[in-house]
This record gives C-alpha cells, sequence and structure tokens, in this order.
C-alpha cells in the first residue's frame, strides 16, 4: 500500500495561500507564522530596525536558558581600548565583563555616574 502526503501553509494573517514559516523569538518565546511572501517581507520590514540595532544571540540547545553572544570585532576594540584609558584592568583577549561593557555604553551616553569604576 502507498501512501501519499501533501501539506498545505495557509497565511495564518489572510487566510490564503502561505509561501513560507517564519520562525522568531521575542522575551524568551518561541514563535512559528506561516506567511506568504508579501505578509513575511511586512514582517521582515517591521522589525529589521530592531535586528539591525540588536545583538545577535546563539542560544545553547542543551539548556535554553544559557545564552552566549558576540560583540562586533570593532565594539570589542573600541571598548577595550576606552576601559584602558579609564583605568580599568582586561585582557587583550577574551570576554569582556558586563560590567565594563555597560560602563562603556553609559560613558558614550554621557552618563558619567554609570561609567564609574
Amino acid at each position: 500500500m502507498a501512501r501519499r502526503s501533501i501539506e498545505v501553509l495557509d497565511d495564518d494573517l489572510d487566510g490564503g495561500p502561505a509561501d513560507e514559516t517564519v520562525r522568531f523569538a521575542l522575551d524568551g518565546t518561541h514563535y512559528e507564522i506561516d506567511l506568504n511572501t508579501i505578509n513575511a517581507a511586512k514582517l521582515r520590514a517591521a522589525v529589521g530596525p530592531f535586528v539591525r540595532a540588536a545583538t545577535c544571540v546563539q542560544w545553547n540547545t542543551r539548556t535554553p536558558a544559557v545564552r552566549t553572544a558576540r560583540r562586533p570585532d570593532r565594539e570589542c576594540v573600541e571598548i577595550r581600548a576606552w576601559a584602558r584609558a579609564a583605568g580599568f584592568e582586561l585582557r587583550d583577549r577574551g570576554r569582556i565583563s558586563n560590567r565594563i561593557a555597560a560602563a562603556y555604553h553609559a560613558a558614550m551616553t554621557g552618563d558619567p555616574a554609570r561609567a564609574q569604576r
């Protein structure tokens, strides 16, 4: 006996035919939505400015609550140079502590109280 299965995607917004399943996450909750090409483009355009400003994070699949983020190389160089000039001690390589990164960002945004060691 032979069996044939056909999967049909319906657009979750307008009910018409869908072209793809879009996956995304927000506030720790993962979502999937089936969309046609136009609605998928609208979703991507809507979140685009936020994605471009965000830090890319890779979730650890074994323990989803643990995440690892990597700062862009250019930002690491800038933070290290600023931190040394501000009197912080840090290694030439490896992870930059959140305390130092927060102080750097506070200093760059003009909040000197938060930029203290």
